[in-house]
């Protein structure tokens, strides 16, 4: 037992051994910046201002949470990143089961299905924002002229009650790739096995799904919805491309690019990016702890 002990020990320790150099470089790349803006936030610094910096504490973190701007901006940001998210998984985890399935041209779907992922958002974003268009528009051509689902053409991005689905429909189409390949290598090791001895137990394919495959898969889906929502409680390019964060698309990350660049509050700016940062950090935290303990309690 001593023996065994002394053995795992002497691997954790080769472990932290071999990933030095590599946090040794986080820490500089990383932590440094950090640090820095950190710094920066606590100083009432303004881009190409002819008063010297003067140290200011925390009132640029008081004034950032008594304006309201930024609690709305915060609050469009949570509710893009749950339904996005949302969105993601369910279409994900159905294209990922397709994809694993026995069909015809499975490899050629799924080189296909990343071309959407593999473009620059800037890039995806700006088609999106000529497809919306509601004079020229593919959108509207299809959903009024061809398909008649809609009455009249809409202005997507024109118009405050639709300008935050059309980013929410553009983050969807531009994401829904990644979480399809995680979710597919997920499923890929779940053991045939199981499937064999649930159909010999007399478990249709809806009851494999719900009893073996769902609950296999939970780690996986825990995984893509800690990177997704990470990912997505920062977006921003997407946000500028197609609305400038105007009508009510306004996030954190376009609320800090707009303080520290067209206000040239740097300071003010830099304490919303650590604010940012400080949610991220507490979210991630979170989801480590209670993975941690959901190990602990199966062993």
């Amino acid at each position: 037992m001593r023996r065994g002990i002394d053995l795992h020990r002497q691997q954790e320790r080769a472990g932290w051994l071999f990933m030095a150099p590599t946090l040794a470089i986080l820490a500089v790349v990383g932590f440094y910046p950090l640090a820095q803006t950190f710094a920066t936030s606590l100083t009432d610094a303004r881009m190409a201002g002819g008063e010297p910096t003067q140290f200011v504490g925390m009132r640029n973190y008081f004034d950032l949470l008594s304006l309201g701007p930024f609690w709305t901006a915060g609050l469009t940001t949570l509710v893009i990143t749950a339904v996005s998210v949302a969105i993601e998984l369910a279409l994900g985890l159905g294209i990922a089961l397709l994809l694993t399935s026995r069909m015809r041209w499975r490899g050629l779907l799924r080189a296909a299905i990343l071309i959407p992922w593999a473009l620059p958002t800037v890039v995806s974003a700006r088609v999106w924002n000529y497809m919306l268009v509601d004079t020229y528009g593919v959108v509207n051509d299809l959903l009024v002229t061809r398909l008649h689902l809609l009455p009249e053409k809409v202005a997507w991005l024109a118009e405050p009650g639709l300008a935050p689905s059309a980013i929410i429909a553009v983050d969807v189409w531009k994401t829904t790739p990644f979480v399809t390949l995680l979710l597919m290598a997920g499923l890929q090791l779940i053991p045939a096995q199981t499937y064999e001895a649930a159909a010999v137990d007399g478990a249709s394919r809806w009851q494999q799904f719900w009893k073996v495959t769902l609950p296999l898969l939970m780690p996986t889906i825990l995984v893509v919805l800690i990177f997704r929502a990470l990912d997505a409680l920062r977006i921003f390019d997407a946000v500028w491309v197609l609305t400038r964060g105007q009508l009510g698309t306004e996030t954190v990350a376009t609320f800090t690019y707009r303080q520290m660049i067209d206000f040239r509050k740097i300071g003010f700016g830099s304490a919303a990016s650590v604010t940012i940062f400080a949610v991220i950090a507490v979210f991630v935290i979170t989801y480590l702890w209670l993975a941690r303990a959901g190990m602990e309690t199966e062993e």
